[in-house]
C-alpha cells in the first residue's frame, strides 16, 4: 500500500483503482483487505490519515512510511505484471470489464433488457467455445 500513497494524499477507494490500473486488471483487492491493511499502516506509523470531506479519509506517507518504500525494490504491481502474456491479460481484463457490466444490469436494466444480456452472454459462451473447437 505504501506505493499507492506516493507522493499526495489518496483515499482507499482511489489506491484500489490505482493498484487495478497499474496491474493492468490483474489485482483489485477488496475494501475488506485494503482498509485494515491502511489502518495497521497508520498504526504502525507509516501512514497518516485525515479526515475530509465528511467522513471519507486521505492517506499520506510519513517520514518513516517513506523510508520503508524506498526500500522497496520492486512494486507489488510489477511483480504480478512481470513475465506476463500480454495476450490473455487482454482477455482478463476485458472478462473483468463483461463481469462488471452483467453485475451492474442486475441491478439497473429492465427485465427485458436483462433478458437481452443473457442472450448475448449465452451467444458469446457458444462462440468461444466454437473457437475452442477449431483446429
Amino acid at each position: 500500500m505504501t506505493h499507492t500513497a506516493i507522493p499526495d494524499q489518496k483515499d482507499g477507494y482511489e489506491m484500489i483503482q490505482e493498484i487495478n490500473e497499474r496491474s493492468q486488471q490483474l489485482w483489485k483487492p477488496s475494501p475488506g483487505s485494503v482498509y485494515p491493511t491502511l489502518q495497521l499502516l497508520v498504526d504502525e506509523g507509516l501512514l497518516v490519515a485525515t479526515e475530509s470531506e465528511g467522513s471519507k479519509k486521505l492517506f499520506e506517507l510519513t517520514e518513516d512510511g517513506r523510508a520503508a518504500a524506498a526500500k522497496i525494490e520492486t512494486a507489488p504491481w510489477d511483480e504480478i505484471t512481470e513475465g506476463a502474456d500480454p495476450t490473455a491479460m487482454g482477455l482478463r481484463s476485458a472478462v473483468g470489464q463483461l463481469m462488471g457490466a452483467v453485475a451492474q444490469s442486475a441491478h439497473a436494466a429492465s427485465s427485458e433488457q436483462q433478458q437481452r444480456i443473457v442472450e448475448i452472454v449465452n451467444t458469446a459462451r457458444r462462440e468461444i467455445y466454437q473457437i475452442l473447437g477449431e483446429d
